[in-house]
């Protein structure tokens, strides 16, 4: 927005308060940017290497030119400052020093944008935030969020894919999110969830329901219209490219055709979405419409407060934005100048000992940890596979919970996930939550019958177990804000599948017998010298598949 140009748009009384109060606001905006500048840039990387989140890029623009739209509106209002609500700040401020002891950008972001937002009503004053709602909302758009609706979307889409495909009289065979049919295979991957189109359908939609109607009920139904169309029109989608490769011998919508082709059948649906959105369309008032109810010439805002107020309420914030980075030089790095020592936990109840390349060719993905194992027990018959990955002194880019950390990928060559579940057993009087996978060998035209696997996965924070990503983020962060250490582990158990639950009974039997152990080498790991991190790496690969 152009400073000088909203300065003569303004009465002449409130000339100079506006002058001071976009000052004050536009230096607030600068410096909460300069202190988060970590965040923000995380959310610029984002929209630059994502094709789900570059609409980002668009968001501050298109807030600008929403805030110039009513720049009439704004100057018939005084600005005001709301010191009552630095308690919203103060809020925000903390939500991001948790986001931050947990390595949450998500939340790190959301609290970005909301302190950026919070600068108008503490500084400019209910009224004005009032009047530019809409755009100050808009900017939450900014935000890369979505992902965490991958898994649901996924499976939608495979159900409907099958569905429909059956329905058309072709027979299909069904693993996981991998089908066969008699003219090939496919997989629904991240790609194929549609959640691209959804958040471009939600961003576009409310912009435009904004835009063309007036009434509240209209701008909800049709945001809730660009919600469910984007999903519905990716199984329609799923289904065509799928039954296009069929019917054409695999010679069309294949490899690049693939995206091409869901991208110009996406814009033509919701070309279609806004030309019916058209026909209810509501015509904006004119602008003299809208100052209809005062008098000429009299303020429809009168100030309370002085421009030292202002000013005063700017410092308050900008201390306020300042503490959690005050917290966290307070607490200082923390990090450990110990190696980590990760030794195989030689003392295993009884019958269990250690196997001699027994295990299947399985090791979950999980990057940069700080160190990691992958070995193998025998007992009874039962080979049962164990895996840790221990992440200290957490930061972006080396957390244990991350989307980059996956049992198994979903391109992955030689493993595919059939099913997931939750389970709960209890290991010495510890009640453990378990998430269990079942895997498939991903050559699934081979002569013989795929392998199949059984994972059972689970973290381990400080001592706290927990098979919930929200929760391991939350114990990290909490151990951190009250300064004790944020180690963490991933521990995952895995088995050949059997018959009749002989798997799910071996990892059983494994963790009720030994997780007191594990526990153990996870309380110890780090806290005692021993061998560098070279030699943990080279007795790790010595017993791993």
């Amino acid at each position: 927005m152009n400073v000088a140009s909203l300065a003569q748009a303004l009465p002449v009384g409130a000339s100079r308060r506006w002058q001071h109060a976009l000052g004050a606001t536009l230096a607030l905006l600068a410096w909460v940017l300069l202190l988060y500048r970590e965040s923000a840039a995380s959310m610029l990387s984002i929209w630059l290497r994502s094709d789900t989140f570059a609409h980002g890029i668009l968001v501050a623009p298109i807030v600008a030119w929403l805030i110039w739209r009513k720049r009439e509106a704004l100057a018939q209002q005084t600005p005001q400052a709301a010191p009552a609500l630095l308690a919203l700040v103060l809020l925000a401020s903390l939500v991001w020093l948790m986001g931050e002891l947990a390595a949450a950008n998500a939340l790190t972001q959301l609290a970005l944008v909301a302190l950026l937002v919070l600068a108008v009503p503490v500084l400019l004053g209910r009224a004005v935030a009032r009047c530019i709602l809409f755009p100050l909302g808009f900017l939450f758009f900014a935000v890369p969020l979505g992902e965490f609706l991958l898994p649901q979307l996924m499976e939608w889409t495979a159900n409907f894919t099958v569905f429909a495909l059956r329905l058309s009289g072709i027979p299909v065979y069904r693993e996981g999110l991998n089908f066969v049919i008699p003219s090939g295979t496919w997989a629904v991957v991240e790609a194929c969830s549609g959640v691209r189109y959804l958040i471009a359908s939600l961003m576009v939609g409310t912009l435009f329901a904004y835009l063309n109607y007036q009434s509240t009920r209209r701008r909800w139904v049709f945001v809730a219209v660009s919600l469910l169309v984007p999903i519905v029109a990716n199984w329609v989608r799923a289904y065509l490219i799928v039954l296009l490769g069929h019917v054409s011998g695999n010679r069309l919508a294949t490899g690049v055709d693939h995206l091409l082709y869901g991208w110009i059948f996406f814009g033509v649906v919701i070309l279609l979405m806004f030309m019916v959105g058209t026909r209810w369309a509501e015509p904006e008032p004119e602008p003299g419409a809208r100052l209809a109810g005062h008098a000429e010439g009299a303020p429809l805002h009168q100030a309370r407060g002085s421009v030292a107020a202002l000013w005063l309420t700017a410092a308050a914030m900008a201390a306020i934005t300042a503490l959690p980075h005050l917290a966290l030089w307070a607490r200082g790095e923390r990090t450990s100048t110990a190696p980590i020592q990760l030794t195989p936990p030689l003392e295993l109840r009884a019958p269990w000992a250690p196997a001699q390349g027994a295990l299947p060719a399985f090791k979950p993905a999980y990057q940069n940890p700080s160190a990691e194992l992958n070995l193998g027990y025998v007992a009874n018959g039962s080979v049962v596979g164990l895996y840790l990955g221990v992440y200290q002194d957490q930061g972006r880019g080396h957390a244990l919970v991350s989307s980059d950390n996956v049992l198994v990928p979903s391109k992955d060559p030689h493993w595919i996930v059939v099913s997931s579940s939750s389970k709960s057993l209890t290991a010495e009087a510890q009640k453990l939550a378990v998430r269990a996978s079942e895997l498939r060998s991903a050559d699934l035209g081979g002569s013989t019958s795929p392998k199949a696997l059984v994972a059972w996965q689970l973290y381990w924070v400080h001592g706290t177990a927990t098979d919930s990503d929200y929760l391991a983020k939350a114990y990290a962060a909490l151990y951190r804000l009250t300064g004790q250490s944020d180690d963490s582990a991933v521990i995952v158990v895995y088995t050949p599948q059997g018959e009749a639950g002989q798997g799910e009974a071996a990892l059983a039997q494994f963790l009720r017998a030994n997780y007191s152990a594990i526990d153990a080498l996870l309380q110890a790991s780090g806290k005692s010298g021993g061998a560098g991190k070279s030699d943990q790496t080279a007795n790790a690969k010595e017993g791993s598949s």
